[in-house]
């Protein structure tokens, strides 16, 4: 384990080249390029915004902020996870015409969505000052950690859904409806005290829970997050992206061939 690892961190020029090429590539065709990074989240919130504050009334104070707040995680989360089942069909020339190993592909893809997300949380910081609410420097301490966990969470599904699609293509549509209803399984757009009693348990099995909870204490709350939940996330990642890493190592001797 510990001698691919190191392989892989050999190829650290290589996963730095690949990010750049997935950030300069994502709106390389579109007229507002760039800005795209911002605006797609931007639109996403503002639609929630009036759907759940105008017309189902969620009685939040401040609701776009929590909003916010929970949403660009998740977009993070749902984007490395979608986006990450096809990115070993999407570089099949590359699969086949040389040697790296091919951890690198995931690696790279999840990397550039966080690295899309931290350009995504200017957004919410503004929101956050221009709102009068501000932030609490004592719980922004945690925000890295918070990050790490999510990071480690969503590059452990897509090394499993990168994996699979390789074999069974209908994955990445099976992987977007899935997404679809697992955001209203997450508190993202009302806060756990609204969940029935008899779905907490569903709600808490839900890696994603903790962390965007983790996620709504620090910047929406001010306070410093349940370190408890966390770390039970923190060990929910490292055991699924364990699992990922082996299946992935399993699977990955048949890519050639398959693609």
């Amino acid at each position: 384990m510990l001698e691919r690892l190191k392989e892989i961190y050999g190829y650290k020029e290589m996963i730095r080249n690949l990010v750049k090429k997935e950030l300069r590539g994502r709106y390389q065709s579109s007229v507002l390029g760039f800005l795209w990074t911002f605006l797609n989240p931007l639109f996403q919130i503002i639609i929630y915004t009036i759907v759940f504050s105008t017309i189902m009334r969620s009685g939040m104070e401040q609701f776009y902020l929590y909003l916010a707040v929970g949403m660009i995680p998740w977009m993070f989360f749902s984007s490395s996870v979608q986006g990450g089942a096809m990115c070993i069909v999407s570089q099949q020339d590359l699969v086949k015409k040389i040697y790296f190993p091919r951890e690198v592909l995931p690696v790279s893809y999840v990397t550039s969505c966080f690295v899309n997300m931290l350009f995504c949380f200017v957004i919410v910081f503004l929101m956050l000052e221009v709102s009068g609410k501000g932030m609490e420097p004592a719980a922004l301490l945690y925000l890295p950690a918070v990050m790490g966990v999510e990071y480690l969470l969503a590059l452990g599904f897509a090394m499993l859904a990168s994996a699979f699609t390789v074999y069974f293509r209908d994955l990445e549509h099976i992987l977007g409806v899935v997404l679809q209803a697992w955001i209203y399984l997450t508190p993202i757009m009302y806060p756990m005290e609204m969940i029935p009693a008899r779905m907490t348990a569903v709600f808490q099995a839900n890696p994603m829970t903790a962390v965007i909870e983790a996620y709504h204490t620090i910047l929406y709350d001010r306070q410093v997050p349940h370190l408890a939940s966390l770390g039970g996330a923190f060990l929910t990642g490292i055991g699924l992206l364990a699992a990922g890493s082996m299946v992935f190592d399993r699977l990955q001797k048949g890519f050639a061939e398959e693609l």
